[in-house]
């Protein structure tokens, strides 16, 4: 037992001289431990909000995907399966408004456009007449090559990142010219990005990985540069929960996750300290 004492004093002592040593001759020693303990000590940026929905007995096929409607607080849920409604409307507090089962068959993507005028909400089992200024669409694995490219979204300074999922990278685009302009990669070493989407503020991605039931907070690279992939915090999901897509409402900056294991949409909402709403 008198060993044991020993050996903690010693190491208190140890520290202490790391602490003046650094203090007064500026060793790298004490800054590389701090660094190991800091990344040890990870502080969330988002936490879940447990109440949301209010009637999760609503979710009773596979949940593939959701959108979010911040002008009008609405949530839209895209769900698979044999004789159950495929799309459900909850609102951003978590009640449910209805449900629909008709034009719609195997939901994969949806996505909501609503203006002051007019309320828009496409789903990717629906056709459009989008004029087509660009295409990628090559399988392989070169530059503006993809294996399945999984999810697509927009940055303020008109540059478009897309989760090539079986690639695992985000590539980027030019969104008018479709010009490549990069690609992370080193941190989807593990498992490919299944979904990506900004933060309201734009400092963000959010980032799903399917396999890993994993979200990541990843910061944005600044205009004019693409840089290399930087985590800045996780999320870890239960085993087996897989989120498919998620969506992020542009006025709070809740996150709300299709969970396609989980047969369930669950949000996420930000510590306002980290990550500012929009508008803040």
């Amino acid at each position: 037992m008198a060993r044991f004492w020993v050996c903690v004093a010693g190491a208190g002592v140890f520290l202490a001289f790391l602490v003046l040593h650094s203090r007064f001759c500026g060793s790298p020693v004490l800054r590389n431990f701090t660094f190991a303990v800091s990344w040890r000590t990870e502080k969330s940026l988002y936490r879940l909000d447990v109440d949301w929905p209010k009637h999760p007995e609503y979710f009773t096929g596979t949940t593939f995907c959701v959108a979010v409607d911040s002008l009008n607080g609405l949530v839209y849920i895209g769900q698979r399966g044999d004789n159950i409604p495929k799309i459900l409307v909850f609102t951003e507090d978590g009640y449910f408004l209805r449900a629909w089962n008709y034009t719609v068959d195997t939901p994969h993507g949806i996505f909501a456009a609503s203006t002051l005028y007019e309320q828009s909400i496409w789903i990717t089992d629906v056709g459009s007449d989008f004029m087509i200024l660009w295409l990628h669409g090559e399988n392989g694995t070169g530059p503006a090559k993809f294996n399945i490219p999984h999810s697509v979204t927009l940055d303020s300074a008109g540059r478009v990142w897309v989760a090539d999922r079986g690639n695992k990278r985000i590539q980027v685009f030019d969104k008018d010219t479709g010009e490549w302009l990069g690609a992370w990669n080193n941190c989807f070493t593990e498992e490919g990005p299944s979904s990506v989407r900004f933060t309201p503020d734009g400092k963000y991605l959010i980032v799903a990985q399917l396999n890993l039931s994993r979200l990541s907070v990843v910061a944005a690279p600044p205009v004019g540069s693409i840089g290399e992939c930087s985590v800045i915090s996780t999320i870890q999901l239960a085993d087996q929960v897989l989120p498919h897509l998620l969506e992020v409402d542009r006025k709070t900056g809740a996150v709300y996750v299709a969970e396609i294991g989980a047969k369930q949409v669950q949000k996420y909402v930000p510590l306002n300290s980290y990550v500012p709403a929009f508008g803040s």
